[in-house]
Protein backbone atom coordinates (compact mmCIF):
# COMPACT_ATOMS: atom_id res chain seq x y z
CA UNK A 1 0.00 0.00 0.00
CA UNK A 2 2.78 2.43 0.91
CA UNK A 3 4.62 1.74 -2.36
CA UNK A 4 1.42 2.38 -4.36
CA UNK A 5 0.86 5.63 -2.52
CA UNK A 6 4.46 6.63 -3.21
CA UNK A 7 4.08 5.90 -6.91
CA UNK A 8 0.81 7.81 -7.05
CA UNK A 9 2.37 10.81 -5.32
CA UNK A 10 5.29 10.72 -7.74
CA UNK A 11 2.90 10.66 -10.69
CA UNK A 12 0.92 13.55 -9.24
CA UNK A 13 4.10 15.54 -8.68
CA UNK A 14 5.31 14.82 -12.21
CA UNK A 15 1.95 15.85 -13.67
CA UNK A 16 1.97 19.08 -11.70
CA UNK A 17 5.43 20.03 -12.94
CA UNK A 18 4.92 18.81 -16.49
CA UNK A 19 5.39 21.43 -19.17
CA UNK A 20 2.45 22.27 -21.45
CA UNK A 21 2.39 20.62 -24.83
CA UNK A 22 4.39 22.37 -27.50
CA UNK A 23 2.37 24.47 -29.93
CA UNK A 24 -0.41 25.17 -27.44
CA UNK A 25 -0.81 28.90 -26.74
CA UNK A 26 -2.96 30.03 -23.82
CA UNK A 27 -5.07 33.04 -24.78
CA UNK A 28 -6.24 35.31 -21.99
CA UNK A 29 -9.90 36.36 -22.27
CA UNK A 30 -10.89 40.04 -22.58
CA UNK A 31 -11.06 41.98 -19.32
CA UNK A 32 -12.96 44.98 -17.96
CA UNK A 33 -9.74 46.67 -16.78
CA UNK A 34 -9.73 49.54 -19.28
CA UNK A 35 -13.32 50.41 -18.56
CA UNK A 36 -12.73 50.36 -14.78
CA UNK A 37 -9.63 52.54 -15.17
CA UNK A 38 -11.66 55.13 -17.06
CA UNK A 39 -14.46 54.86 -14.50
CA UNK A 40 -11.98 55.68 -11.70
CA UNK A 41 -11.02 58.82 -13.63
CA UNK A 42 -14.66 59.86 -13.76
CA UNK A 43 -15.11 58.96 -17.43
CA UNK A 44 -18.42 57.20 -18.07
CA UNK A 45 -20.12 55.79 -20.03
CA UNK A 46 -17.55 53.86 -22.04
CA UNK A 47 -18.81 52.07 -25.13
CA UNK A 48 -17.00 49.31 -26.95
CA UNK A 49 -17.59 49.26 -30.71
CA UNK A 50 -16.98 46.55 -33.27
CA UNK A 51 -18.28 45.37 -36.63
CA UNK A 52 -19.09 42.16 -38.43
CA UNK A 53 -19.10 41.57 -42.17
CA UNK A 54 -16.13 43.55 -43.34
CA UNK A 55 -14.87 40.95 -45.81
CA UNK A 56 -17.91 39.14 -47.33
CA UNK A 57 -19.04 39.50 -50.94
CA UNK A 58 -22.67 39.99 -49.95
CA UNK A 59 -24.79 41.46 -47.19
CA UNK A 60 -24.35 44.53 -45.03
CA UNK A 61 -21.72 45.49 -42.52
CA UNK A 62 -23.22 45.47 -39.04
CA UNK A 63 -21.68 47.66 -36.32
CA UNK A 64 -22.53 47.52 -32.63
CA UNK A 65 -21.75 49.65 -29.58
CA UNK A 66 -22.08 48.18 -26.08
CA UNK A 67 -21.91 49.83 -22.66
CA UNK A 68 -21.48 47.10 -20.07
CA UNK A 69 -22.84 47.38 -16.55
CA UNK A 70 -19.72 47.32 -14.28
CA UNK A 71 -21.64 45.20 -11.78
CA UNK A 72 -23.03 42.71 -14.28
CA UNK A 73 -20.35 41.92 -16.84
CA UNK A 74 -21.35 38.60 -18.44
CA UNK A 75 -18.93 35.75 -17.94
CA UNK A 76 -17.39 34.14 -21.00
CA UNK A 77 -17.05 37.26 -23.14
CA UNK A 78 -14.53 36.78 -25.93
CA UNK A 79 -13.77 37.71 -29.50
CA UNK A 80 -16.79 36.44 -31.43
CA UNK A 81 -14.47 34.61 -33.85
CA UNK A 82 -13.18 32.45 -30.98
CA UNK A 83 -16.68 31.39 -29.92
CA UNK A 84 -19.01 28.80 -31.36
CA UNK A 85 -22.37 29.87 -32.80
CA UNK A 86 -24.10 28.39 -29.74
CA UNK A 87 -21.82 30.28 -27.32
CA UNK A 88 -22.41 33.53 -29.21
CA UNK A 89 -26.18 33.10 -29.04
CA UNK A 90 -26.11 32.51 -25.27
CA UNK A 91 -23.85 35.52 -24.66
CA UNK A 92 -25.99 37.65 -26.98
CA UNK A 93 -28.97 37.06 -24.69
CA UNK A 94 -26.89 37.86 -21.56
CA UNK A 95 -25.52 41.08 -23.07
CA UNK A 96 -28.95 42.25 -24.17
CA UNK A 97 -30.29 41.60 -20.65
CA UNK A 98 -27.54 43.44 -18.75
CA UNK A 99 -26.02 46.11 -21.02
CA UNK A 100 -26.98 49.14 -23.10
CA UNK A 101 -26.31 48.65 -26.79
CA UNK A 102 -27.03 49.98 -30.27
CA UNK A 103 -26.72 48.44 -33.73
CA UNK A 104 -26.21 50.10 -37.13
CA UNK A 105 -26.16 48.71 -40.67
CA UNK A 106 -24.33 49.72 -43.85
CA UNK A 107 -25.94 48.34 -46.99
CA UNK A 108 -23.93 47.04 -49.97
CA UNK A 109 -24.74 50.30 -51.78
CA UNK A 110 -23.30 52.31 -48.87
CA UNK A 111 -20.21 50.08 -48.84
CA UNK A 112 -19.73 50.61 -52.58
CA UNK A 113 -20.08 54.37 -52.12
CA UNK A 114 -18.01 55.01 -48.98
CA UNK A 115 -15.48 52.16 -48.93
CA UNK A 116 -15.22 49.82 -45.99
CA UNK A 117 -11.75 50.60 -44.58
CA UNK A 118 -12.45 52.88 -41.64
CA UNK A 119 -10.61 52.32 -38.37
CA UNK A 120 -11.86 55.28 -36.37
CA UNK A 121 -15.44 56.41 -35.81
CA UNK A 122 -16.05 60.08 -36.57
CA UNK A 123 -17.85 61.13 -33.39
CA UNK A 124 -17.82 64.15 -31.08
CA UNK A 125 -16.60 62.21 -28.03
CA UNK A 126 -13.13 60.76 -27.41
CA UNK A 127 -12.46 57.63 -29.43
CA UNK A 128 -9.53 55.21 -29.39
CA UNK A 129 -8.85 52.47 -31.93
CA UNK A 130 -7.69 49.35 -30.06
CA UNK A 131 -5.95 46.89 -32.36
CA UNK A 132 -7.36 43.43 -31.66
CA UNK A 133 -9.70 45.00 -29.13
CA UNK A 134 -12.33 42.30 -29.41
CA UNK A 135 -9.86 39.90 -27.82
CA UNK A 136 -8.63 42.36 -25.16
CA UNK A 137 -11.42 44.69 -24.01
CA UNK A 138 -14.64 43.26 -22.59
CA UNK A 139 -17.00 45.87 -24.00
CA UNK A 140 -15.48 45.52 -27.49
CA UNK A 141 -15.81 41.74 -27.24
CA UNK A 142 -19.47 42.21 -26.31
CA UNK A 143 -19.93 44.51 -29.31
CA UNK A 144 -18.34 41.91 -31.59
CA UNK A 145 -20.84 39.31 -30.36
CA UNK A 146 -23.84 41.61 -30.82
CA UNK A 147 -22.70 42.56 -34.33
CA UNK A 148 -21.89 38.98 -35.37
CA UNK A 149 -25.12 37.40 -34.11
CA UNK A 150 -27.22 40.22 -35.58
CA UNK A 151 -25.56 39.89 -38.97
CA UNK A 152 -25.77 36.08 -39.00
CA UNK A 153 -29.50 36.25 -38.32
CA UNK A 154 -29.92 38.85 -41.05
CA UNK A 155 -28.04 36.71 -43.59
CA UNK A 156 -30.33 33.79 -42.79
CA UNK A 157 -33.29 36.06 -43.56
CA UNK A 158 -31.67 37.17 -46.83
CA UNK A 159 -31.22 33.50 -47.76
CA UNK A 160 -35.02 33.19 -47.84
CA UNK A 161 -35.24 36.28 -50.05
CA UNK A 162 -32.48 35.06 -52.40
CA UNK A 163 -32.44 31.24 -52.37
CA UNK A 164 -29.64 29.35 -54.07
CA UNK A 165 -26.65 31.34 -52.84
CA UNK A 166 -26.38 29.59 -49.46
CA UNK A 167 -26.29 32.80 -47.40
CA UNK A 168 -27.57 30.84 -44.41
CA UNK A 169 -24.43 28.70 -44.49
CA UNK A 170 -21.51 30.98 -45.40
CA UNK A 171 -23.08 34.34 -44.43
CA UNK A 172 -21.87 35.94 -47.66
CA UNK A 173 -18.16 35.12 -47.35
CA UNK A 174 -16.18 34.05 -50.41
CA UNK A 175 -16.11 30.31 -49.82
CA UNK A 176 -16.08 27.91 -52.81
CA UNK A 177 -19.83 27.19 -52.58
CA UNK A 178 -20.64 30.89 -52.67
CA UNK A 179 -18.28 31.55 -55.59
CA UNK A 180 -19.84 28.66 -57.51
CA UNK A 181 -23.37 30.00 -56.87
CA UNK A 182 -22.29 33.49 -57.87
CA UNK A 183 -20.87 32.17 -61.15
CA UNK A 184 -24.01 30.11 -61.77
CA UNK A 185 -26.68 32.64 -60.81
CA UNK A 186 -24.99 35.99 -61.16
CA UNK A 187 -25.00 38.66 -58.44
CA UNK A 188 -28.09 39.46 -56.38
CA UNK A 189 -29.20 42.83 -55.05
CA UNK A 190 -27.37 41.98 -51.82
CA UNK A 191 -23.91 41.56 -53.41
CA UNK A 192 -21.24 44.25 -53.18
CA UNK A 193 -20.77 45.57 -56.70
CA UNK A 194 -17.06 46.40 -56.68
CA UNK A 195 -15.64 43.20 -55.15
CA UNK A 196 -13.68 41.30 -57.82
CA UNK A 197 -15.70 38.02 -57.85
CA UNK A 198 -18.94 40.03 -58.08
CA UNK A 199 -17.57 42.07 -60.99
CA UNK A 200 -16.63 38.83 -62.78
CA UNK A 201 -20.16 37.47 -62.26
CA UNK A 202 -21.68 40.73 -63.51
CA UNK A 203 -19.54 40.59 -66.63
CA UNK A 204 -20.86 37.10 -67.29
CA UNK A 205 -24.54 37.61 -66.48
CA UNK A 206 -25.06 41.39 -66.71
CA UNK A 207 -22.32 42.76 -69.00
CA UNK A 208 -24.28 45.96 -69.67
CA UNK A 209 -23.86 46.96 -66.00
CA UNK A 210 -20.04 46.85 -66.07
CA UNK A 211 -18.40 50.15 -67.01
CA UNK A 212 -14.64 49.82 -67.15
CA UNK A 213 -12.33 52.81 -67.36
CA UNK A 214 -10.69 53.12 -70.80
CA UNK A 215 -7.21 51.68 -71.18
CA UNK A 216 -5.05 54.80 -71.62
CA UNK A 217 -2.33 52.82 -73.39
CA UNK A 218 -4.73 51.51 -76.03
CA UNK A 219 -6.30 54.96 -76.45
CA UNK A 220 -2.86 56.50 -77.00
CA UNK A 221 -2.00 53.80 -79.53
CA UNK A 222 -5.21 54.43 -81.46
CA UNK A 223 -4.45 58.16 -81.58
CA UNK A 224 -0.92 57.49 -82.86
CA UNK A 225 -2.28 55.18 -85.58
CA UNK A 226 -4.81 57.80 -86.67
CA UNK A 227 -2.08 60.45 -86.83
CA UNK A 228 0.12 58.17 -88.93
CA UNK A 229 -2.76 57.46 -91.34
CA UNK A 230 -3.50 61.18 -91.68
CA UNK A 231 0.20 61.92 -92.30
CA UNK A 232 0.40 59.26 -95.01
CA UNK A 233 -2.78 60.57 -96.64
CA UNK A 234 -1.49 64.16 -96.71
CA UNK A 235 1.85 63.00 -98.17
CA UNK A 236 0.12 61.41 -101.18
CA UNK A 237 -1.83 64.55 -102.04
Amino acid sequence: MSRDKSKNSEKSSAAATAKPAKGVIAVAPPTFRRERALLKRGIWPVAGCDEAGRGPLAGPVVAAAVILDPNRVPRGLDDSKRLTAEEREKLFVKICATASFAVAFASPARIDRDNILRDRVDVACDCEAVIGGDGIVASIAAASIIAKVTRDRLMCALAEDCPGYGFEQHKGYSVPDHLAALDRLGPSAHHRSFFAPVIAAREKHQPWTVHREPDLFSVATEVEVEMEVEAEASATL
